[in-house]
């Protein structure tokens, strides 16, 4: 009796709790979910058969069954299992063991650009927040207290480390949302769910598992999650879920940004790139200096006070939602660049203005833009590197004269840097009649190139001069105002003067821009 007066008064102990919020496993047949067993990766599948044949639970888990379930084909396909990353491991030829927050295994199939992953996690326990250990400060100065330790949580609430192996009905309750806690075992052809995962994915709901706001507090990632899939399948957010959303929103200054720039490129290539900015500034997460989305606040602010900026953008993203929708590769780098553009060019043209060289200018007006709105992810290596050559490609697309055109268009990111300026033309920025020529001159045959650069020529020899206009060098050919051909070095190249020869029969008189 006084066992429970105590519980009336104190609440369910703990365990009991726990007991309460991990829900009841259903299994529910073919018959009733209806996968279509031919959108299953054939990889995925032949990681839960290795797993089952040595004994163990193998399923395919979260997004991949949620899309399933809604007949969509899932870009990735991710197993849990209750084999531990070791035994994981130790069953594949090439699986390797990543994360220290949460230690998981990609199994590789593949090589080269044609590889797969699929990403093997072990099901976890769901976390006792009065056992858990606690630490001040963040991560990044508390390595030396989250040595050896499991679930560890910081003084907000949020979680540092989770590597603590549990049963399956653990695993559901510690997943974020319903419809991402289903597990699908191809060979048997079963769902497994816990907390009607397929009721609300019918209904089309986004239902939190769990307190929302101490889920949030756990990982206020979650927060973008929530919207990147409502935006990404169309579905509604419970009303207790989105609750909590714009008071819990400044706990996003807590992640590394890294991990943000990492969440906005996926919210951007979900195929509902602008329904997935729409949803943010419906929650409140973008736009008005909330500082959660730095780029993004950048293209909100400057599409509000130029609508034409506003277009470029808008069919930058629209065009990366249909090759999306296409099922076609998509570039981050890319988009990114469209959506920094007119920052780079804003600084472009003012210190042109200031009398430096137009080269030299877009390169100082590009790092610049790194050094302000991407910081320490402009070191990312490829993607970064790609975006610069996005935009030192633009001017280069002024010259088509010369050996120029025929370098440019040999190069490996021709295409990226053409399609930029495609939507550059289509946005009014440049004259259409460049693109179209650009476009003639990358479809037309080897040996017919050279003949559209004499028409050119002879185009511009033609041209009525300004009275105005500064007659050009007669003597000499600047080479330092064009950007450094693809795989040069990075070092500053020897002016060459070269005498102009008098024009002959045959002869070229254009600049050459190699």
């Amino acid at each position: 009796m006084i066992k429970k007066l105590i519980d009336k008064l104190l609440g369910k102990p703990a365990a009991t709790a726990r007991k309460s919020a991990q829900g009841k496993r259903v299994e529910v047949p073919a018959s009733e979910h209806a996968i279509d067993l031919g959108l299953v990766d054939d990889n995925a599948i032949r990681v839960v058969k290795t797993l089952s044949d040595a004994g163990y639970e193998a399923y395919i888990v979260g997004g991949a069954v949620r899309d399933l379930l809604v007949g969509l084909r899932p870009k990735d396909f991710d197993v849990a299992t209750n084999a531990t990353p070791e035994q994981v491991k130790g069953l594949f030829r090439r699986a390797f063991i990543i994360g220290r927050r949460f230690r998981i295994v990609h199994v590789v199939y593949g090589r080269g650009r044609e590889h797969e992953v699929i990403e093997v996690s072990t099901f976890r326990a769901v976390m006792d927040a009065s056992a858990a250990e606690q630490v001040s400060g963040n991560e990044k100065t508390s390595k030396s207290e989250l040595a050896g330790k499991t679930h560890v949580v910081d003084a907000a609430g949020r979680v540092l480390r989770d590597n603590v192996w549990g049963p399956q009905i653990e695993d559901a309750a510690r997943r974020d949302f319903t419809v991402n806690a289903m597990y699908y075992d191809p060979q048997r052809q079963i769902v497994v769910d816990y907390h009607g995962g397929i009721k609300d994915a019918k209904k089309k709901v986004l239902r939190m598992i769990g307190d929302p706001a101490t889920r949030y507090r756990e990982d206020p990632v979650r927060i973008i999650r929530v919207v990147r899939f409502a935006a990404k399948l169309g579905f509604t957010i419970e009303a207790k879920t989105k609750a909590p959303i714009r008071e819990m929103a400044s706990l996003l200054h807590s992640v590394p940004a890294s991990r943000t720039f990492d969440e906005m490129i996926k919210l951007l290539q979900t195929g509902h790139a602008l329904a997935s900015i729409e949803e943010l500034k419906k929650q409140g997460l973008a736009g008005g200096g909330q500082g959660f989305f730095p780029i993004l606040d950048l293209v909100i602010e400057n599409g509000a006070k130029h609508p034409d900026r506003a277009k470029f953008v808008n069919a930058a993203l629209a065009d990366t939602d249909r090759r999306v929708g296409e099922g076609k590769p998509v570039a981050p780098s890319f988009m990114l660049a469209c959506m920094l553009w007119h920052d780079v060019l804003d600084g472009w043209q003012r210190l042109k203005k200031k009398g430096e060289a137009p080269f030299p200018a877009l390169t100082q007006a590009v790092d610049a833009v790194f050094d302000a709105r991407i910081g320490d992810i402009s070191g990312r290596g490829k993607l970064g590197a790609d975006m610069r050559e996005i935009w030192l490609m633009q001017p280069r697309f002024e010259r088509r004269t010369g050996n120029g055109p025929l370098t440019l268009v040999e190069q490996t990111r021709f295409r990226a840097g053409f399609d930029f300026l495609r939507l550059r033309a289509d946005a009014g920025e440049i004259d259409p009649a460049l693109a179209t020529w650009w476009e003639e001159f990358s479809m037309a045959d080897p040996e017919d190139r050279p003949h559209m650069i004499q028409d050119v020529r002879k185009t511009e020899r033609r041209a009525p001069r300004q009275a105005s206009a500064p007659a050009p060098a007669a003597a000499e050919d600047d080479e330092d105002d064009l950007p450094p051909a693809e795989g040069s070095s990075d070092a500053p190249r020897k002016r060459r003067r070269r005498r102009r020869k008098p024009a002959g029969p045959g002869s070229s008189s254009g600049t050459e821009a190699s």
